[in-house]
């Protein structure tokens, strides 16, 4: 039987393996899909060494970026990222050959273009990880601007202090790539100048539990458009199984 997983730590709130399973069971693949929590990206060897009959992992935080330096091959467009979340796993003969590639920039721009205007032309993303890094990866290739935000100061980032209601009018787009709002603490949200928001913001969550976060929530009582995550996740689970199986994504 052959196996996939996913490594990353806590995984209490991962969708893919239920995801998976179902549609092993459902298309009667020979597989089952097992959640790797790992304290350290260090564990990774052991975890490869083994489960021989592993065939592709997903990574999810905190080691998307921690696990480049594992990997034999990166994707073009995961190197430009500097974020890996699919990994196969191929062997040839006794060595075990990881190819990363990354499906969170597939399933992000796959889900947000349809419900981009015109006047969308600038993006702010929460957050500095690998979710944000593909994600603004993905807004510049759909030509926005894009400005990280981050709680501390970092090269390249502005802070939550400096999102004055005039940077929200002219920054339309804001995408929270961080868990802050995520089950189950329902009542977080980024701190940000709501009241200036209006019909032509548009608030993109990558969380799905909750279905609406408090940051969607105050982003709709004035009016703006709002997304979560969960077209997102269905869409790069389909690039991961793709990717598993050979199907380079351009």
């Amino acid at each position: 039987m052959d196996k996939y997983g996913i490594i990353g730590h806590p995984l209490g709130h991962s969708f893919s393996k239920n995801y998976f399973n179902e549609k092993f069971h459902d298309e009667g693949i020979d597989a089952e899909y097992i959640n790797f929590d790992i304290q350290n990206i260090g564990n990774l060897p052991e975890v490869l060494a083994t489960n021989p009959e592993l065939k592709g992992l997903n990574v999810t935080i905190p080691y998307k970026e921690k696990v480049l330096s594992y990997l034999d091959y990166i994707s073009v467009e995961a190197r430009a990222i500097g974020a890996v979340n699919v990994i196969r796993v191929e062997h040839k003969g006794n060595n075990v050959l990881l190819k990363g590639y990354n499906s969170d920039v597939i399933g992000f721009t796959r889900s947000i273009e349809p419900i981009l205007e015109k006047f969308h032309r600038k993006a702010l993303v929460l957050g500095t990880g690998g979710a944000s890094k593909a994600v603004s990866y993905g807004l510049r290739s759909l030509g926005l601007e894009t400005v990280l935000v981050s709680r501390f100061e970092r090269p390249g980032t502005i802070q939550y202090k400096d999102i004055t209601p005039d940077v929200v009018r002219e920054y339309k787009v804001i995408v929270n790539c961080t868990p802050c709002g995520m089950y189950p603490n329902y009542e977080e949200c980024p701190e940000l100048p709501y009241e200036a928001l209006d019909s032509h913001n548009l608030l993109y969550d990558l969380i799905y539990n909750p279905d609406e976060t408090l940051f969607m929530k105050k982003g709709r009582e004035q009016g703006a458009l709002t997304k979560n995550g969960i077209d997102m996740l269905l869409l790069q689970a389909f690039a991961s199984w793709d990717f598993w199986n050979g199907k380079e994504h351009i």
